[in-house]
């Protein structure tokens, strides 16, 4: 079980220098309060890891020197969510989208996309995503963008973890194939405090 309560950030966010860059994204953005911030973890960990804590819908891209950017997060609802160790095995830009059986018998109206719905704005994927593998399983876990700010730091999704277009764009050109994602068991941890610096 992913339930180390060693995962915190410190009071103190770093963020010298903007953590996006590319402005002219002019997709939904957030509050400042929900911009990325690099934070200090309590305990290092490995860089170059995807750690997701749906307790704070926060998603951590960690980086050297024991810090990591933090991406605020919209995640799966009730027992949709699945906590586990996940591998990013594919990567793609504006991608299509079906919904699975199982969602389409949750919830007849996705009958409609059953034969898919192309890649663009309001596709339920948004501008990029991150395919997540068990060994060669895919699990139809993505993380991914949304054009609906008002679904981040809530339990919305059928699984996957949401951020919005903006930030999701940022993080899809920091994350290679074959990065580790650690998805957190909820109701484990008490919430991260990053507070102080610029938001990007």
């Amino acid at each position: 079980m992913l339930n180390r309560r060693h995962f915190l950030a410190s009071a103190a966010a770093m963020t010298a220098t903007p953590v996006l860059a590319d402005g002219h994204w002019a997709l939904a953005t957030l509050p400042d309060s929900l911009a990325p911030r690099v934070v200090v973890l309590n305990n290092p960990l490995p860089a170059g890891q995807i750690h997701v804590v749906p307790d704070e819908y926060s998603l951590y891209w960690t980086l050297p020197g024991g810090r990591a950017i933090r991406y605020f997060v919209g995640v799966g609802k009730d027992d949709l969510y699945e906590p586990g160790i996940y591998t990013i095995k594919a990567k793609k830009e504006w991608p299509s989208w079906r919904p699975t059986d199982e969602m389409m018998e949750r919830t007849p109206a996705y009958r409609e996309w059953e034969d898919g719905m192309e890649g663009g704005p309001t596709n339920p994927l948004g501008a990029r995503a991150l395919y997540l593998f068990q060994g060669n399983r895919d699990t139809f876990l993505r993380l991914h963008g949304t054009h609906l700010p008002n679904t981040i730091g809530k339990d919305v999704s059928n699984g996957c973890a949401r951020l919005i277009n903006r930030q999701m764009v940022d993080l899809y050109n920091r994350v290679p194939k074959g990065t580790v994602v650690y998805m957190y068991e909820k109701d484990i941890l008490p919430p991260v405090v990053a507070t102080g610096g610029d938001s990007a």
